[in-house]
């Protein structure tokens, strides 16, 4: 089973589009925010829409929380200025835990990012025995474990930082199969069995391109748990932020994919993207200075 979660930006009414068709913005270091990207655009189809991954600099979390912030203010810069969206989903959970405060307080341009699910999660369980799947540094941060202070105090919260589930989702789409064995090792430790026999039973995945693998982790999970997805709950806050598609909305155009390096395009990637409804892939370089 699924569950989706509220999530969104902290402005609460809908807000004009500046143009009569809005043009939404989904980022992400990488590939994961396809995810997002598909349950958008289930929710405004009239949208014209940009795919920006900012693959240069994958995985964001090899990166100080100072270069990240850098990092994300400079491309989203650039971006903002080349297309003008109306609204920005950082699709992306280690941007969203550290760098959404920093883009609303630069930008006027209105911002939906994803955060770890840990409240409904909570609300959900029945052996209060909860994982949280994501990158290292998303568990490290101490947003998340703010997160379970507040909302999971009565939870047995497992934390499992995945160093390589992000790269095997990028591998996977690019048509570079990975084996069972290297996931089910990434997600084995979610699965936790109490002294009384209680087992988790509520997995949260907390980056978003562990989506691209869920039916692999369905497969291989060794009992059958809830996953939370966060992406359905993102569309929904578009739709609050921008509203419902007009009865007489204008035809979409193309959609686009945006690369700030490239490296990683292929053929099978390309066949991939298209699959998802991306047309056009372009690269707007912008390398990673480390210095």
């Amino acid at each position: 089973m699924r569950i989706d979660l509220m999530a969104g930006a902290t402005l609460s009414a809908a807000l004009p589009a500046q143009n009569s068709q809005p043009v939404i913005l989904v980022f992400d270091s990488g590939l994961g925010g396809l995810t997002v990207l598909e349950q958008v655009r289930r929710a405004r189809p009239d949208a014209a829409y940009v795919y920006a991954a900012d693959d240069a600099a994958f995985p964001y979390g090899a990166l100080t929380e100072e270069r990240l912030v850098a990092r994300v203010i400079a491309v989203m810069e650039r971006l903002l200025l080349r297309h003008a969206p109306d609204l920005v989903v950082i699709a992306c959970n280690t941007a969203s835990t550290l760098v959404l405060p920093a883009l609303r307080q630069r930008f006027v341009t209105p911002f939906v990012g994803v955060v770890p699910p840990i409240k409904p999660a909570a609300a959900l369980t029945r052996t209060r025995l909860i994982s949280l799947l994501a990158t290292p540094g998303t568990v490290a941060r101490a947003y998340t474990h703010d997160l379970v202070a507040n909302f999971a105090g009565d939870c047995a919260v497992t934390l499992v930082g995945s160093k390589n589930l992000a790269g095997y989702a990028e591998a996977e789409m690019a048509g570079e199969p990975v084996s069972d064995a290297a996931i089910l090792a990434e997600i084995a430790p979610c699965f936790v069995e109490g002294p009384d026999g209680a087992r988790t039973d509520v997995v949260c995945l907390s980056c978003t391109h562990y989506p691209l693998l869920l039916p692999r982790f369905e497969r291989l999970a060794p009992w059958p748990v809830t996953w939370i997805d966060p992406a359905p709950a993102i569309a929904r806050r578009v739709i609050q932020l921008l509203g419902e598609m007009p009865a007489h909305a204008l035809d979409a155009p193309p959609a686009c994919a945006v690369f700030t390096g490239g490296a990683g395009l292929n053929p099978a990637l390309g066949r991939s993207l298209e699959r998802r409804g991306l047309s056009e892939t372009v690269i707007e370089a912008m390398p990673l200075t480390l210095c």
